[in-house]
């Protein structure tokens, strides 16, 4: 048995169901592997799921796509590479209380964000903001991560970034009423997120449990489209005691599944969107045009 051990990108949620449900079914023990799920609670978010992965915490680690690009363009390069998105859509939108009156991203203008501190995130807000007619001048605060979406509820931020698939059920769970504003909407072309990254000489060295690790993680995914309730009940195991409470488990699972694609797609990452993607990062000045001929993901471990 391989130990391998994958780094979430926040506690316990819908978006690791995959995951979850491998490890609890034992498809990645049928695959000879032993996988060790690291929870970002453990720590407080201290260490991000990339710098995991960059001191070899971690052989996977769960981010969005931005932490790839990240990666291989630090003073000293992590040559990373992105092998699994986990939804073939965006499902992440800014949100505002509707009871605040903010009806689209320019009424943003004076107001104030919490934010992630991703890298692009302030930006692509500013973006958003502008792209509707405002002129970006928005406040980014800084909560603690953990915190981030109850800063919203409690008044102390007027929009913040959620996954409308988590935080959209619990809203939509208490009656509580947001407006929505996604990347697309607002010509953004925003690229996969979440996805799983590792590095290159992992693959390299282990590509033949790579494959398999992916393969078990696709089977896991897939089998939450025709067992809601069985995915419900295992992911009860693993969410935080706040989030049992708040958020119901089988709609968050239900929107969720529509979106992962099918047994072909499921997984895959397309050239066409991230070159779109990084096309607008070098557009934007965020990254050197080198960004344009990196190797930033690949789709060879599903072969």
């Amino acid at each position: 048995m391989i130990k391998l051990k994958l780094a979430l990108d926040w506690t316990p949620n819908v978006n690791h169901i995959g995951f979850i449900i491998a490890k609890e079914l034992g498809l990645y023990k049928q695959e000879g592997i032993d996988l060790e799920i690291l929870n970002p609670k453990d720590d407080n978010y201290a260490m991000t799921p990339g710098k995991k992965l960059e001191l070899d915490l971690a052989d996977f680690a769960i981010a969005p796509f931005e932490t790839v690009i990240s990666l291989n363009n630090k003073t000293n390069p992590v040559q990373a590479i992105a092998i699994y998105t986990i939804f073939q859509k965006d499902l992440s939108c800014i949100v505002a209380l509707k009871s605040s009156n903010i009806k689209s991203p320019k009424m943003l203008d004076g107001k104030s964000y919490a934010s992630y501190k991703a890298r692009y995130e302030d930006l692509i807000v500013k973006e958003m903001i502008n792209n509707d007619g405002g002129k970006g001048n928005v406040t980014i605060i800084y909560p603690e991560k953990l915190g981030i979406w109850n800063t919203l509820l409690n008044g102390k931020a007027d929009a913040t970034w959620i996954f409308d698939n988590w935080e959209g059920i619990e809203a939509s769970g208490k009656n509580i009423e947001l407006d929505k504003f996604t990347l697309s909407e607002f010509n953004i072309p925003y690229g996969y997120s979440p996805i799983v990254l590792t590095k290159k000489e992992n693959i390299s060295k282990h590509k033949e449990v790579y494959s398999k690790f992916i393969k078990a993680t696709q089977k896991g995914f897939l089998f939450t489209r025709n067992h809601l309730s069985e995915s419900a009940e295992i992911l009860k195991r693993y969410v935080t005691e706040y989030d049992l409470k708040n958020i119901d488990l089988e709609k968050a699972i239900s929107f969720s599944i529509t979106h992962l694609g099918d047994e072909s797609s499921c997984g895959i990452m397309e050239q066409e969107r991230v070159v779109k993607f990084i096309n607008w990062i070098v557009n934007k000045g965020l990254e050197d045009k080198i960004i344009i001929n990196q190797s930033l993901f690949t789709n060879e471990l599903f072969e």
